[in-house]
């Protein structure tokens, strides 16, 4: 099901928001106030490897995604359900905006099954269920979603319950499943470059699948580009941008921002 209340803008939140000096927070806030619908998902990756480092958790990763055994997983669901959604919350509400801290698993929001073997848990999105989000936002919060899911289809006994799920990719499935309007994508770099290391600033979407297929786009950007092209039928526009930048989020959604937009072609 499809949300009614569009536009909806979902923004998808690395590490990058979460330092003292970022002003995600304050755009999302100011973005709230100005009658803006948002849905925000996060990740959490530099926090969970440390804390896997911590409790002497290897990390390894495939194609960009973190393999996940049951061990990892614990930690990344305490990491991201509790203590990176609760800080991001905690600072949109401290700013005057509202916000509701949810993750995957709440109301069944979003239902898997298992990506791929070598992976371990890490979830493939089969179904979203818009209902609470319908809810949340007709009621004027911001839902803050951490990226897990129900391990839902085919699971064998003794599997856990939870699923881990790479943030950009579901936050491409949960923007496409509400119909946003928008998709961004803040990270750490300006954005998609070629091979000499020049912002691409403007990418068709079958430009950016060749970009990931010849190589050029590798590591951490090919789930960025997936989500992107994922959510290419409903959205006018999806960007990966320099959340660095003070006000990066604000200055893109007033039409002022920087980095990859990939458009449909």
């Amino acid at each position: 099901m499809k949300t009614k209340h569009s536009p909806v803008i979902v923004v998808k939140i690395g590490g990058v928001a979460l330092g003292s000096n970022d002003t995600t927070i304050e755009d999302i806030v100011y973005l709230q106030q100005q009658g803006k619908k948002l849905v925000v998902v996060h990740g959490g990756g530099k926090l969970i490897t440390e804390w896997l480092k911590l409790h002497g958790i290897a990390t390894r990763f495939v194609g960009g995604q973190r393999v996940t055994d049951k061990d990892s997983l614990a930690v990344a669901t305490a990491v991201m359900a509790g203590l990176v959604n609760k800080e991001i919350v905690a600072g949109i509400s401290q700013l005057g905006g509202r916000a509701i801290g949810i993750s995957g698993a709440d109301s069944a929001l979003v239902q898997c099954a298992v990506e791929d073997e070598a992976l371990g848990y890490v979830g493939r999105v089969g179904e979203v269920r818009t209902e609470l989000l319908d809810t949340l936002l007709q009621a004027g919060y911001v839902p803050v979603i951490a990226p897990l899911g129900i391990y839902a289809f085919q699971r064998p006994e003794g599997a856990p319950r939870l699923l881990n799920i790479n943030g950009d990719i579901f936050a491409g499935e949960i923007a496409a499943a509400i119909g946003a309007e928008r998709l961004v994508f803040l990270t750490d770099v300006p954005g998609i470059c070629d091979r000499t290391g020049k912002l691409l600033p403007r990418l068709s979407a079958a430009e950016a699948e060749e970009l990931v297929r010849s190589g050029v786009a590798d590591g951490g950007m090919i789930p960025k580009i997936r989500g992107c092209i994922r959510v290419m039928n409903t959205a006018s526009s999806t960007c990966i941008i320099d959340g660095r930048r003070p006000h990066a989020l604000r200055q893109q959604i007033e039409g002022h921002g920087g980095g990859t937009t990939i458009y449909k072609g």
